[in-house]
């Protein structure tokens, strides 16, 4: 497939960058059909849209001419969503109208205003700007759109979702009846529709979207991790593909600031895009990325849209997207104008359910694994240094002479192991990290498995251990009791974290005044040892049960019974005087209907609106 009438003067600019075969969506704006009518385009992120309409509005600017006039009023109008996208399209029009002699100028909000209105006022072809900075300019009366011959809105269903509606009515309002107008959308939605309505004539409908299936290009994978280890994924994951640049997306500016700091530390090169940065902070990270002088960009979901990074191999989802709108617009930073790419998501196993439900709605068949572990990465590292260029480059006579002089005071063991050393040292060291369980791992407990036993031992010399019918129990003890106000609401979560585990290896957990003693599914018990010894969580210490249970203090509730065992099941509470025992199943809410507290699980316990405040609580 081959490029249909395209102008001559952008046909060599094509050939000078070995731009030989189209994509679907350019192809199908060149097609004799296509005209010079109004164009209502869909097609995937990464399909060639910019240079698309920088081709199929050529005849529009330059006509049969293939050198432009002196520029004075701007003849083409480009309107994108974000500030990095609109400088994209600035990069990719300057190229391939660069034999035409054309003048592109960029209007983007967090730049200048007043340089940019020289600019224009100098004398424009194009002008390529975002919905706000653009009105404005119109407003002050410094964009002339008189002589505008062709309108491009690129992403235009992103500009609705960011509230940019009244902007382009008023932009498009101001420019002249007899205007191309090309629009561009990843989706279109009824107010994409609507708007292409208002706006176009006789408008060619084009979609080249391949409908429910994924991107082609992208590989998708999703690699289970423990809750608080995805700062050490990420360095492995890295380390493991070694691509030449990669994307890490985290929900916040917080987690992004974190996650580079984590990564230089271990030594990456990586840079950091966030809403918080200036025009020129952001500018400088993409350029690092683009020439090679960083391997890592932290981003937020700023960058999930429009971004062209052309050897970005590897996106990592450090944190899950929202909607599979997001994951899409992620992962489609990679895989693009026919490159593969690897879209990777970390899941922590308690999040597996919502990955699973996350993939499924975008339609995306993802691979499940684990974590590259330490090993598998010394492995591969073993077979890039095998295969670096180094070996296969023909050596200069300097080489040659120094090669000849260290074989002769070294011998080829000592010169193998040094250049071994000097490889692995520029590497940044992988972690070790504890691998999220399997689902058939877990074993199907009932309820009445996980509700304490009544017969379990009180006394024991060594480890205490308790078998139900799906397997063993062990018991650990936990420094925080009755007198921290230890309740099973917040202890639950917090032995979740701490362990790697999730609730329904846990069986029974008794509270008593300075400690509370919990049981772990026994097939889990080491690796939930390990991974306590090695918990942040402040002021907490987890170790295995040893020795008798402790005594419990008797204490009096507020109906005058006592209340010191802590093993009620949820939904049972303490009878009321003069009121035979009997259990209710709760509704919710603070209290049940007619004024009774609700239980929370252990008996006598108080009305939640006079419970005390819990102290020293981690």
């Amino acid at each position: 497939m081959t490029f249909p009438s395209v102008h001559p003067a952008l046909d060599r600019a094509l050939v000078a960058r070995d731009y030989l075969e189209p994509t679907p969506v350019q192809f199908a704006v060149l097609e004799a059909k296509a005209g010079a009518r109004d164009l209502l385009v869909s097609a995937q992120t990464g399909s060639g849209k910019t240079v698309a309409f920088g081709l199929a509005m050529a005849h529009d600017i330059l006509g049969e001419t293939e050198t432009l006039a002196r520029a004075a009023e701007p003849l083409a109008l480009i309107i994108a969503p974000t500030r990095e996208l609109a400088l994209q399209v600035q990069r990719e029009l300057s190229w391939l109208y660069g034999k035409s002699g054309a003048r592109i100028v960029a209007c983007v909000g967090g730049m200048d205003a007043r340089a940019e209105a020289r600019a224009m006022n100098a004398g424009c072809h194009i002008v390529v700007g975002t919905p706000g900075r653009l009105r404005d300019h119109l407003q002050r009366g410094q964009l002339n759109t008189s002589k505008l011959a062709a309108v491009v809105l690129d992403e235009a269903d992103e500009m609705l979702d960011l509230g940019f509606r009244e902007d382009l009515t008023f932009i498009l309002d101001a420019t002249p009846e007899t205007r191309r107008t090309l629009l561009f959308s990843a989706t279109l939605p009824k107010e994409i529709v609507a708007l292409a309505r208002t706006y176009q004539k006789d408008a060619l409908r084009i979609d080249t979207l391949v409908r429910n299936a994924a991107h082609s290009d992208i590989e998708y994978r999703a690699i289970r991790i423990a809750p608080n280890e995805m700062e050490h994924a990420v360095v492995n994951v890295l380390r493991f593909f070694d691509s030449t640049a990669a994307l890490v997306f985290c929900a916040t500016r917080d987690g992004v600031r974190h996650l580079q700091g984590a990564l230089q530390e271990r030594g990456f090169t990586a840079v950091a895009l966030s809403g918080e940065l200036t025009q020129n902070e952001r500018s400088h990270a993409l350029q690092a990325l683009r020439d090679g002088r960083a391997q890592v960009c932290v981003a937020t979901d700023v960058a999930a849209r429009g971004l062209d990074l052309p050897d970005l191999g590897l996106v990592i989802h450090a944190d899950l997207p929202n909607n599979k709108e997001t994951l899409l617009h992620r992962s489609g930073r990679t895989g693009r104008a026919g490159k593969k790419g690897i879209s990777l998501l970390l899941v922590s196993y308690p999040r597996r359910r919502r990955a699973e439900a996350l993939l499924q709605t975008a339609g995306v068949s993802a691979t499940w694994s684990g974590p590259p572990t330490a090993a598998d990465i010394r492995h591969r590292d073993q077979e890039r240094m095998l295969k670096d260029p180094v070996f296969s480059e023909t050596p200069s006579e300097d080489d040659a002479a120094l090669a000849q002089l260290l074989l002769a005071q070294r011998s080829p063991e000592e010169l193998a192991r040094a250049l071994a050393r000097m490889f692995s040292a520029r590497l940044p060291a992988p972690e070790d990290l504890f691998e999220g369980p399997q689902q058939s791992e877990r074993p199907e407990k009932s309820r009445r498995d996980r509700e304490p036993s009544r017969h379990d031992p009180l006394h024991s010399d060594g480890p205490q251990m308790r078998t139900s019918g799906t397997g063993e129990f062990v018991w650990f003890r936990l420094n925080i009791g009755r007198d921290n106000n230890a309740d099973p609401k917040w202890l639950l979560p917090m032995i979740c974290r701490a362990g790697h585990v999730t609730k329904p290896d846990i069986g029974a957990i008794r509270i008593f005044d300075t400690e509370t003693r919990f049981e772990i599914a026994a097939h889990l018990a080491t690796r939930f040892a390990a991974a306590s010894r090695e918990s942040k969580e402040k002021g907490v210490k987890i170790e295995a049960a040893t020795g008798d249970m402790p005594e419990r203090r008797p204490r009096k509730g507020p109906h005058g019974l006592g209340g010191g065992d802590s093993q009620l099941a949820a939904g049972d509470r303490p009878p009321f005087k003069g009121e035979k025992p009997r259990r209710f199943q709760d509704k919710g809410g603070p209290h049940r209907k007619g004024g009774a507290p609700k239980g929370d699980g252990s008996k006598g316990a108080a009305p939640l609106s006079k419970r005390p405040r819990p102290k020293d609580i981690p």
